[in-house]
């Protein structure tokens, strides 16, 4: 019979090379923090060298790509019981467990550095805790122990943007707080919609996640209350002054369409074989819906920085 071993017992079978380092950083979701927390930058008021946005954004990419090269690690017999992570380069045996901690920890180390001596100290400390929050509190506390993970834990992938208003502006206003709480809100129904259709994977290695631990019609109801809550958060900065209509119309369609697709899968129950293609679309357009509604936020400071449009507070 042959024996199965974690990752903290396998051989490394092949050379690692800079493509496993890179995995070690979790392209797509860095993808979108990059994204967001460029759209910070932009939008908030006042200026910035471009030579220091760039600074700030690679800070921002470095810091996200270090905590989830921790996140692997810790996570290393996890991702090898499911099927959507087991090739991963820690389960496949391609990279040793310790090299993805220190390539963690020194990414994360040297992100927190770099933005505190080239921006400020503010923006560092922001930058530090959403890492400690990632890597820590989510990965190490809280998604092994609560289905209130992703709720809690939401929090970690709502800094960029965060980050990126105060590295322009080296303070903390209502604005950058209401960036971070549209992801905050968003993330719950985001990552549920793919708890739902990945339930089996959770469940064999133990993740409560919500689907798992609370069963799925509970898990339903909350993408549906969540929903609700992220329509007037997302609108929010249109209602107190700080955006023109050109942000708040497309903030209130795409969370209408938000509401819409949420609404067969708050109500819905999976059949035999299903294919659960409600909670696939709803999942992938999430994806867009934050991708849109920041590139509104944008395109909304640009157009009223350009004169072509009456600009909210902080034009």
């Amino acid at each position: 019979m042959e024996t199965l071993l974690t990752p903290a017992a396998r051989p490394v079978t092949m050379p690692a090379d800079w493509r496993d380092f890179f995995t070690l950083t979790k392209p797509r979701v860095m993808t979108l923090v990059i994204f967001t927390g460029i759209c910070g930058l932009l939008a908030a008021p006042g200026t910035i060298h471009p030579v220091l946005g760039f600074t700030a954004i690679l800070a921002i990419a470095m810091g996200a790509g270090g905590s989830a090269a921790l996140n692997h690690w810790w996570e290393a017999d996890l991702d090898a019981g499911m099927k959507r992570t087991r090739n991963r380069p820690l389960p496949s045996g391609r990279l040793r467990r310790e090299d993805a901690r220190d390539f963690g920890i020194f990414l994360s180390a040297v992100s927190v550095g770099i933005m505190g001596v080239a921006i400020g100290w503010l923006a560092a400390a922001s930058l530090a805790v959403a890492i400690i929050y990632y890597a820590v509190i989510y990965t190490m506390w809280l998604k092994p122990r609560t289905p209130q993970n992703i709720v809690i834990g939401g929090g970690s992938g709502a800094f960029p943007p965060f980050i990126g208003w105060v590295a322009v502006t080296g303070e903390i206003t209502l604005m950058p707080v209401l960036l971070f709480a549209i992801i905050f809100m968003w993330t719950p129904p985001h990552f549920w919609a793919l708890a739902l259709f990945m339930k089996s994977d959770y469940a064999k290695v133990g993740i409560p996640m919500m689907p798992v631990v609370a069963g799925e019609k509970s898990t339903r109801t909350q993408i549906l209350v969540y929903t609700v809550l992220l329509a007037p958060v997302a609108i929010a900065p249109w209602l107190i002054g700080a955006t023109s209509w050109v942000y708040g119309s497309v903030a209130v369609v795409l969370s209408l369409l938000f509401l819409a697709l949420a609404m067969p899968v708050g109500t819905r129950t999976r059949a035999a074989d299903d294919a659960m293609n409600e909670e696939k679309t709803l999942f992938k357009f999430s994806i867009y819906y934050l991708f849109i509604l920041f590139a509104a936020l944008v395109a909304d400071r640009l157009l009223a920085k350009a004169g072509l449009i009456s600009g909210g507070l902080f034009a």
